[in-house]
């Protein structure tokens, strides 16, 4: 609990929140696409390109982004995360709904 893992060779970040609750956050940036790291010093993802800047949830903290990051849908099966990444989902705000438990 607590962690965001990269995972490169899907195209974004897994957060395990401090609840034990997972998110899969899409890697790029709402306001213009660029690839967002995470910055684990703050604690929070920093676009390079503009200075967005997002909380584990995916919650814009600093514009310009329009709204929060994308999220792949995450199904819990046999004890394995398992993340759809054929289509992210936008949303205009994080929801407590949005986060799947084991």
């Amino acid at each position: 609990p607590g962690s965001v893992s990269h995972i490169s060779n899907g195209r974004f970040y897994l957060a395990r929140l401090a609840d034990g609750g997972f998110l899969a956050l899409y890697q790029r940036c709402t306001h213009l696409g660029c690839n967002v790291p995470w910055d684990q010093a703050q604690g929070s993802f920093t676009c390079p390109c503009h200075n967005s800047q997002f909380t584990t949830e995916g919650e814009v903290l600093n514009p310009p982004a329009p709204r929060p990051l994308d999220l792949f849908p995450v199904t819990i099966l046999d004890g394995q995360v398992i993340v759809d990444t054929s289509q992210p989902l936008q949303r205009r705000r994080f929801e407590p709904s949005q986060v799947v438990y084991a």
